[in-house]
């Protein structure tokens, strides 16, 4: 008895962190919005994150899209994103390389020149502006989400490393902001392995003491990202460029910078003074890649001053393809797929 299960691909990167947008194979789930639709996925049907982030289909440092219809007549399609952490309910690397796919796979037809359109997350509606040259999508702005300091200079003993200081910023899940050149760091290709162990240490400390709850989500789990923060360059009036390196718990460092990570830094940013509407920073990754991050203005919610931005970046189309899944591969899980296969995917003989 053997199962061939198929699934359609888009694979995408933005600043090389590898998208793999679900386009086809799954039937549409249960749930009146987008953000229910993820918490099925994350509470009935988990099976389709891990066989495409683990072996032999994916690996860790992947991130997966699943395309679904949009609950919101505003929104041309919706998307559920899932990482090695889980279900953040938003990324930037995540939505440019969705709104590319949705893009160059026809389903929102492409337009010469700027085009604006919107998506569904599952944080809520996303505007999308595209810019098309030539056929071709040159580069995507997505709103970023609206970010906050939620802890300034605290600090904490990490064993093995000493006291660390660090503030925390939410912009789609809650980041520790570090100051890479304190911790030793320049940034480096070739301290991708030291700043995951450094990474790894201090946000399991962070873990161990304090939680954190978002001021209308209530309490959205540990903290699953830290963001090393390099010296900030002003090349010009009113733009300023950083490298910096985004960790993911457990054990990934961001090929990008990310876009919720230059979110979370336009927040710091805005808490310190150094920055006002208008401005922009460029965050650089290990690889040489970079998103632009706009500081568009700030608005109150109790007691936090809230940062409103809009992240630019440019994703590549890797590949088009059917992921035939043989579940009788003992490297292959099932359960919790079979049950979310579009009618016709699966077959028995």
């Amino acid at each position: 008895m053997s199962q061939a299960l198929t699934l359609q691909l888009i694979d995408t990167h933005a600043g090389g962190d590898v998208s793999r947008i679900v386009v086809g194979g799954i039937e549409p789930l249960p749930g009146a919005t987008v953000r229910d639709q993820m918490h099925y996925l994350r509470d009935d049907a988990d099976g389709l994150r891990k066989l495409l982030l683990e072996e032999p289909y994916g690996i860790p440092e992947m991130s997966v899209d699943l395309i679904v219809p949009a609950t919101d007549p505003a929104a041309e399609v919706g998307y559920i994103i899932m990482e090695v952490m889980g279900y953040p309910i938003y990324s930037g690397s995540n939505t440019i390389c969705t709104a590319t796919a949705v893009l160059e796979s026809g389903l929102v037809p492409k337009q010469e020149g700027r085009q604006r359109f919107k998506l569904e997350s599952p944080a809520g509606l996303v505007q999308i502006e595209a810019l098309v040259e030539n056929g071709v999508v040159e580069a995507i702005t997505c709103g970023g989400l609206p970010s906050y300091i939620d802890t300034y200079r605290a600090s904490i003993h990490v064993p093995g490393i000493g006291d660390v200081t660090y503030s925390v910023a939410y912009s789609g899940g809650f980041y520790a902001l570090v100051d890479a050149t304190e911790l030793g760091f320049h940034l480096n290709r070739d301290e991708e392995r030291e700043l995951a162990d450094c990474a790894h240490r201090i946000v399991e400390a962070i873990q161990a003491e304090r939680g954190f709850s978002h001021y209308t989500l209530g309490d959205v789990g540990p903290l699953p990202f830290l963001h090393f923060m390099g010296p900030v360059e002003q090349v010009a009036d009113d733009f300023y460029r950083s490298r910096s390196t985004t960790y993911v718990h457990p054990g990934v460092i961001c090929r990008s910078t990310t876009g919720t990570g230059t979110s979370a830094r336009l927040a710091l940013m805005r808490h310190e003074g150094t920055i006002e509407p208008g401005d922009k920073l460029e965050t650089v990754s290990l690889r040489e890649t970079g998103f632009i991050g706009e500081f568009t203005g700030t608005r109150q919610e109790g007691t936090h001053t809230v940062v409103e931005n809009i992240i630019t970046g440019k994703s590549y189309v890797l590949a088009r393809s059917d992921i035939v899944v043989n579940c009788d591969d003992p490297l292959v899980a099932c359960a919790g797929l079979h049950h979310i296969l579009s009618a016709g995917q699966a077959s028995s003989d």
